[in-house]
């Protein structure tokens, strides 16, 4: 625990001016950032008498190591500054809202030639009309299925449009007339883009026009005497009235306005916004948070409008934002508003009238959100509290331990031997910070010479940044399908602080092992000299905990929650490894021919295949056949064919019941097998070949 006054700046040093400033550990990670209209009376607050200061800002002054500044001109720059510094960073002593999920949007694709209307959910799109959000999915569906009587835009994925263009066939929605089908050029791209946008015009509430006309057109049918028509027109109305009671008018006014609500405790505060488009609630979302500092009602609600609006410009910032308590003060949070939109947003109190009852439903659903989550979390943070304790008394730890990271070595009979790291804080998985390792040192199967290299690599890497920059370098990411599995150290960035790093150790290392991998975890910390990292590992047969130097296993009761959160740490780890095992496995059986040819990337192995065919016809080919293809230079086209003269063709396929030699064109190598290309060319697996 640091003494904040080891790190007070001196007197006269802060200077008096609207600025924002970072607290950092003695890790350099950033814990904290604010803002102020004046730090050097901000700051000073924070360096008075210990007693004096609140719990959560008390625990946060005496974790930090040092604390620094950047001055800017203005308030409003002062709060652009914040938000970008506390999406940068994630400091963990500021307020964070928890949103449990991605709420879906009703979005119509207007950048595209033909509009297309589909859930859609994360980060906006530019050209892409938003409605929502919507508390679940299939409310957006029941909607679009109702509209779309009237509005008949296409809905479809590109790959079903481009197939109903190709074979001329428009899909089921086209022949039942929920489409207008414009795949197959029953309507030209200019009046299906003015369909949707008609569509967009009836979901931002403009419903009256197009109500008045189908019933006029409904009364000239009848005049007319065409009775289909006239019915038609008239399920048509009634779709639209039905699709519209789904959202109620709560606002007679046709108001564009966002309300937000705040219901809390002393550790924990529950948002509620509800969105307002035309008068009618259109959208829903909530968020959760713990109150890990001081914050009145009014910085709750800053906060909150800096999550809601901070990516968003345009129409997507309301002209009106209702809130139960205005930020102190809330001039420059009005100001950074009205920026995002580029005209006035109003930030106010509701006092009277529709606006202030409505209020009182938002408030009441934020009440409600926060006692629902309580009663989630009650057991939840209370077993997990136990168990870290139950964990730092089997072990005799100092100290309950908040970060685990816990290693295990995948492979298949000594191939593609790999290693997973995972990493628990406060018994929660940090998915952001996992990694996963190649075994380079050597080849075959020794999973205790392999834990040694993992743990050395990892730690000494610490040991190195720490000495430079106080900063861990990343071994490799948990990426997704396309990274390449060999590039490690990828993704490292330039500034300190940020939160996919490992700036300091964990507290306690788990190896998926019995005697032998703790003990080469332990020799490899010794080496390196770190002794104040504590080591177990947790063998599967017995599930026993094993100590380095201990002839004898800690056994903890199957019912201890200590053992439970070790079982769910080892299991992940078990996961991670064996999926990035797996992957490469699955790679290695893929591999062709074309891939030893060194510098031969897979658009240019595409273009031979496409050009040739098949590698049978491309392994006869001449060096000049080769040098046709676009792309392909001599010197590669002379690699090429050396590459295949090398590898052997496959045995020719026989019918074991004619026994007839099948000939058949070489299979596309460069490409996997449909489906799972383990399982389709590799023995069958049994359990415990994979450790």
């Amino acid at each position: 625990m640091a003494d904040p006054s080891s790190y007070r700046p001196k007197p006269g040093q802060i200077p008096d001016t609207p600025g924002v400033y970072r607290f950092r550990d003695e890790h350099r990670r950033v814990i904290y950032v604010g803002k102020a209209k004046s730090l050097r009376q901000r700051l000073a607050s924070y360096f008075q008498d210990l007693a004096g200061l609140h719990p959560r800002t008390r625990t946060m002054v005496t974790t930090a190591a040092s604390v620094e500044w950047t001055v800017v001109s203005t308030e409003v720059e002062a709060l652009q500054l914040e938000y970008s510094w506390i999406k940068e960073y994630d400091p963990r002593f500021n307020v964070k809202y928890r949103d449990d999920k991605s709420y879906p949007y009703l979005a119509v694709t207007m950048n595209e030639q033909f509009p297309r209307v589909q859930v859609m959910r994360g980060q906006k799109k530019k050209g892409v009309r938003y409605f929502g959000p919507y508390g679940h999915a299939w409310a957006i569906r029941d909607t679009v299925d109702l509209l779309l009587r009237v509005f008949p835009v296409r809905t479809c994925s590109a790959g079903v449009f481009k197939n109903a263009t190709r074979t001329g066939r428009p899909c089921l929605l086209g022949y039942i007339g929920k489409c207008s089908a414009p795949c197959v050029d029953r309507i030209s791209a200019d009046d299906h883009w003015e369909l949707a946008d008609e569509f967009c015009d009836f979901m931002t509430g403009r419903t009256g026009t197009y109500l008045r006309r189908l019933e006029k057109q409904m009364m000239e049918a009848a005049e007319e005497m065409e009775y289909e028509r006239a019915a038609r027109l008239r399920d048509d109305i009634e779709a639209l009235k039905k699709a519209m009671e789904k959202n109620a008018v709560v606002l007679a006014d046709a108001t564009d306005a966002d309300l937000i609500a705040v219901a809390e405790d002393e550790l924990e505060a529950a948002v509620q916004i509800f969105h307002v488009r035309g008068g009618r609630v259109r959208g829903q979302r909530g968020w959760v948070t713990d109150k890990v500092e001081d914050v009145t009602t009014g910085a709750l609600v800053e906060h909150a409008l800096q999550q809601l609006y901070g990516e968003e410009r345009g129409d997507s910032v309301p002209k009106e934002v209702l809130v139960p308590a205005l930020p102190d003060p809330v001039e420059p949070v009005q100001e950074w508003l009205t920026g995002h939109r580029g005209s006035h947003v109003s930030l106010r109190i509701p006092q009277r009238g529709d606006k202030k009852a409505l209020m009182e439903t938002v408030e009441r659903n934020a009440q409600q959100a926060l006692v629902l989550h309580k009663t989630r979390r009650a057991s939840d943070l209370t077993t997990r509290s136990r168990a870290l304790e139950e964990i730092a008394e089997a072990l005799d730890l100092v100290s309950a331990p908040l970060r685990i990271e816990c290693y295990d070595i995948s492979h298949l009979q000594g191939d593609d031997v790999v290693a997973s790291m995972v990493v628990f804080e406060d018994g929660l998985q940090r998915k952001s910070e996992y990694r996963r390792f190649q075994i380079k040192s050597f080849e075959g199967q020794d999973d205790v010479r392999s834990m040694h290299e993992v743990i050395t690599r990892r730690f000494r890497r610490y040991l190195a940044e720490k000495e430079r920059t106080g900063e861990w370098v990343d071994e490799e990411p948990d990426g997704g399908p396309g990274q390449d599995p060999g590039d490690l150290g990828q993704g490292l960035k330039d500034d300190e602080g940020r939160p996919k790093r490992f700036a300091y150790p964990p507290q306690l290392v788990v190896v998926d092992g019995g005697q032998p991998q703790v003990a080469a975890a332990r020799r490899a910390l010794d080496e390196l000299g770190i002794d104040d990292i504590a080591v177990c590992g947790l063998a599967k047969r017995l599930e026993e905990v094993w100590l380095p130097d201990d002839d004898d296993p800690v056994v903890l009761p199957r019912s201890s929650e200590g053992l439970y959160l070790l079982q769910r740490v080892r299991d992940e780890a078990h996961r991670f490894a064996i999926t990035y095992q797996r992957t490469k496995r699955a790679k290695r059986f893929r591999a062709g021919p074309l891939d030893e040819v060194p510098g031969l990337g897979e658009t240019r192995k595409q273009a031979l295949i496409k050009y040739f065919g098949s590698v049978k016809k491309l392994r006869t080919a001449t060096i000049d056949q080769i040098c046709e293809v676009p792309g392909i230079g001599r010197k590669t086209a002379e690699t090429i064919a050396a590459a295949l003269a090398r590898a052997a063709p496959p045995a020719p396929a026989v019918n074991t019941a004619t026994g007839e030699i099948i000939e058949d064109e070489e299979p596309d190598t460069t490409a996997g097998p449909p489906g799972d290309p383990v399982t389709a060319g590799a023995p069958e697996e049994r359990p415990g070949q994979e450790t």
